[in-house]
């Protein structure tokens, strides 16, 4: 199983530069960080840009694939961020995987005028075809409901080919389909419940749909990652080295491929300690498959 790691995009880069580092350094297989504009509890204090960010961290690391945790069309437009994209391709020299979803009903969705539930499901499908074109091919010309493209261009196109990858989030069927047909992975984050046990059921129940959704289209269920959003789940992923050891073997069960913590904070939400995550490199990684 690989695993992989949230970095919040909270600190200035003196202070997060070396959280980065030691994510390579420690074995995770991919670090991401999240897209939005302000988040849940958090709003009110330090945040940066997701893709300023990844791009300075693609600069400190070398084989550690970066990824947005997710990044959604609340305030993005294709045709700018396909650019940017095709920029994080090239500075990770081939590193970058795009997290992408719906987006959630929070702050990202009121600071630019109320998007929250108008047309979000359109929205989003057309918001991921749009991309998958626009890194796929030299010219697009697109007319949606949501979006209008007119001959865009994509030179010099994506390291990654045909494109760089999508991993689609999605605990719906709708979104599942998206995901289903332009996801290289695909990642939950289960119910929306503060008990565990009923996390977890309710995760399997998400997963064996989607299972259905892919074989609906004709898709083996091997041609695609499954990414479980671990500290989505009540219990914080990190708070022990039993607790870690316990999610990765509950997840495996279910037939995830990756899975993704998040780096302990001094206080609120995903409060830990970093000698958890320290014990975790030093005892777990080493022994998971697909580092």
């Amino acid at each position: 199983m690989r695993t992989g790691i949230v970095i919040l995009p909270e600190h200035r880069w003196w202070m997060a530069e070396h959280k980065w580092k030691a994510a390579e350094e420690y074995g995770f297989h991919h670090a991401w960080t999240y897209d939005h504009l302000g988040w849940r509890s958090l709003v009110d204090g330090p945040w940066f840009g997701a893709v300023p960010t990844l791009a300075a961290a693609a600069s400190v690391t070398g084989k550690i694939r970066l990824g947005t945790f997710v990044a959604s069309p609340n305030f993005r437009h294709p045709v700018p961020f396909a650019r940017e994209l095709l920029a994080l391709d090239d500075l990770s020299d081939g590193r970058f995987t795009l997290g992408v979803g719906a987006g959630g009903v929070g702050y990202d969705t009121q600071v630019m005028g109320d998007t929250s539930r108008r047309g979000r499901q359109g929205r989003f499908e057309e918001f991921v075809t749009a991309l998958d074109l626009l890194l796929t091919q030299d010219r697009t010309t697109f007319s949606g409901e949501h979006y209008e493209i007119r001959d865009a261009r994509n030179a010099p196109g994506c390291v990654q080919r045909p494109r760089l990858p999508f991993v689609v989030a999605a605990n719906g069927p709708k979104a599942m389909g998206v995901a289903a047909r332009y996801g290289t992975g695909w990642v939950t984050t289960g119910p929306d419940t503060d008990d565990d046990e009923e996390w977890w059921a309710g995760v399997a129940a998400i997963t064996a749909t989607f299972r259905e959704v892919l074989a609906g289209i004709g898709r083996e269920k091997a041609t695609i990652d499954f990414h479980l959003n671990a500290d989505s789940c009540p219990v914080y992923s990190l708070t022990s080295v039993e607790r870690f050891r316990e999610v990765v073997g509950r997840a495996r069960e279910l037939g995830f491929t990756d899975l993704a913590v998040h780096w302990p904070r001094a206080d609120g939400v995903y409060a830990g300690s970093e000698a958890v995550l320290e014990r975790v490199a030093a005892d777990v990684l080493p022994g998971l498959v697909g580092r």
